[in-house]
């Protein structure tokens, strides 16, 4: 057997692109998007993506290998472009629409984006982020995405260069898309959140897309054709994979433009929605949407990031959401870790399979391993779920690794590990339970909140000695920032709460702005004058959560 080799035959480089191909011939002429009035087939979407592929290729000249950004909501041009970027050979660039022109800028100049497919509605976010350019730096060029309901934008701007329809247009539907030559080749770069002062682009290869979008359908148990409501933003991390997944399955694809929890309701029965993905806080504004009433049928709701809280995963699940609750990171491009559920557990109560459904599980069939272990020793905690150590993860769809960043990259990856940076306990079950961040990330609403980010906004304020933030709970986001702060000597007069909140509204996106802050005279530290984060964390935690109805 020594003498059988890999060969060109049964080593062809794997890539979710194949999954388009495919469903253009098994469900070709099944529904692939719905969107207002807009409807496609899988053999319209495939032949679309073609064209779009070909004018990127041939029309604007983009190489193999270079960046091409998307900056537009979950609307059916979003959900093309994870196919059309690659299949020309382009990396794709996916960008939060929740950002500032500043971070957007930063990233765009910092990934060398040659191309950037913008929104109407994110238009001038784009050209303030290209005026933020220095003068010898190229700007990427821009390609409109028109809305059927824009009314002609392009014509009201007197926009000069290329539009998405155009494109299609333009775009060959013969056109013999760029496969990879390796399945290691690059295929889209997602950056993490809070990367004004050190962007982090998290870079995914072919391979390791193909396996978590195999993966997370298998692991969810997603059927054949299902309807699936597009609540979790396209921008993060391709939609956990999904974008690709539906194709898999010949899924219908329910595109909305914004969440809004009665349209969610008002698609869910007009268009039978199976399934849908979204963070804890998606959960709780169902639960309190005055439109909020059993389901005619139950519809599977993948969440992930902050635990939800027990009462509102009742709530939901009493309306006939079935909830999946998972873990996962951009570096691994989607779940990795989810509560597969027991049958011996439908025998509890209600607040205990609550309380078992908080829980992030075990590994899915991508992972070869996912382990708590002691940061220092690389030694595996007790399974006792009390004792804390760090999630480290090994397996297919971990990340190549960070754009220009190779200090990051192996402090994360290191001693054949990917070593997260989150806290959990493991139970004796084999269940692992997240406990904390070790990192100081926040998570608000399925969004990244760095605080070291906030604090150095913080500290650029006159009034502040010194800064910290920490995560306190919000019955609405999850968690939110939660400022605390010491003020100068010289500082006669206090500032006010709603100050401090303004002046961070001026230079932070809208989910980085604190929601609560406090004053102290000195900020507890360390013998070695480190502030004690875990001390500030406690603090926040008894103040309670912070209410829904102040929203």
């Amino acid at each position: 057997m020594d003498q059988l080799k890999p060969s060109s035959v049964n080593s062809c480089p794997l890539t979710p692109l194949t999954f388009l191909e495919r469903a253009a011939i098994a469900y070709g002429e099944s529904t692939s998007i719905v969107y207002n009035s807009t409807t496609y087939t899988w053999s319209e979407t495939f032949a679309r993506c073609l064209r779009v592929a070909s004018s990127i290729s041939s029309l604007i000249g983009i190489k193999k290998g270079q960046v091409v950004s998307v900056l537009a909501p979950n609307i059916p041009q979003t959900l093309e472009l994870q196919f059309a970027v690659p299949m020309a050979g382009a990396v794709l660039n996916n960008i939060n629409t929740r950002l500032d022109a500043k971070t957007t800028s930063v990233l765009l100049q910092h990934s060398e984006s040659k191309l950037l497919f913008v929104d109407y509605q994110l238009y001038s976010l784009a050209l303030d982020s290209i005026s933020l350019f220095p003068s010898n730096v190229n700007p990427p060029i821009l390609v409109l995405i028109e809305d059927e309901n824009s009314v002609s934008f392009s014509r009201i701007l007197n926009f000069h260069e290329c539009t998405y329809e155009s494109m299609v247009v333009k775009g060959d539907s013969n056109f013999i898309w760029v496969r990879p030559e390796n399945d290691w080749d690059p295929m889209t770069l997602n950056y993490t959140s809070g990367t004004t002062s050190s962007p982090k682009g998290v870079v995914h290869s072919h391979r390791s897309l193909f396996i978590i979008t195999v993966d997370s359908l298998i692991d969810w148990y997603v059927p054949s054709q299902p309807v699936y409501l597009w609540t979790l933003p396209m921008f993060h991390s391709n939609g956990w994979s999904y974008t690709w997944g539906m194709a898999v399955v010949g899924g219908t694809n329910i595109c909305l433009r914004k969440f809004d929890a009665n349209v969610v309701f008002h698609a869910i029965n007009k268009h039978n929605v199976t399934h849908m993905c979204g963070a804890p806080v998606v959960l709780t504004m169902l639960a309190n949407s005055p439109c909020a009433k059993p389901l005619k049928n139950p519809v599977h709701f993948r969440t992930g990031g902050a635990p939800p809280p027990a009462t509102v995963v009742l709530q939901v699940e009493s309306l006939g959401f079935v909830v999946n609750h998972g873990y996962g990171m951009t570096e691994v491009a989607g779940v990795v870790v989810s509560c597969i559920w027991k049958p011996k557990w439908n025998k509890l109560n209600a607040n205990m399979k609550a309380k078992l459904k908080s829980r992030q599980g075990i590994r899915s069939l991508g992972m070869t391993e996912v382990d708590v272990v002691d940061p220092e020793s690389g030694v595996s905690v007790k399974r006792d779920g009390l004792t804390m150590g760090e999630i480290v993860l090994r397996g297919g769809c971990i990340m190549l690794g960070y754009l220009k960043n190779q200090e990051a990259t192996s402090k994360c990856m290191k001693n054949d590990w990917l070593y997260t940076g989150d806290v959990a306990v493991m139970h004796p079950d084999g269940y692992l339970e997240i406990k904390d961040r070790s990192k100081d990330i926040i998570i608000s609403g399925g969004e990244n909140v760095s605080s070291v980010e906030v604090e150095s906004v913080l500290y650029s304020n006159t009034y502040v000695n010194e800064a910290a933030v920490v995560a306190r709970p919000d019955e609405l986001w999850g968690e939110t920032p939660c400022a605390f702060l010491s003020l100068k000597m010289e500082v006669k007069q206090k500032p006010k709460e709603k100050e401090i909140v303004d002046f961070c509204r001026e230079r932070l996106p809208h989910y980085m702005i604190p929601k609560t802050v406090i004053f102290m005279d000195e900020l507890p530290k360390t013998a070695t004058g480190k502030i004690q984060k875990f001390s500030l964390r406690e603090i926040a935690k008894g103040l309670g959560s912070l209410p829904a109805s102040r929203m």
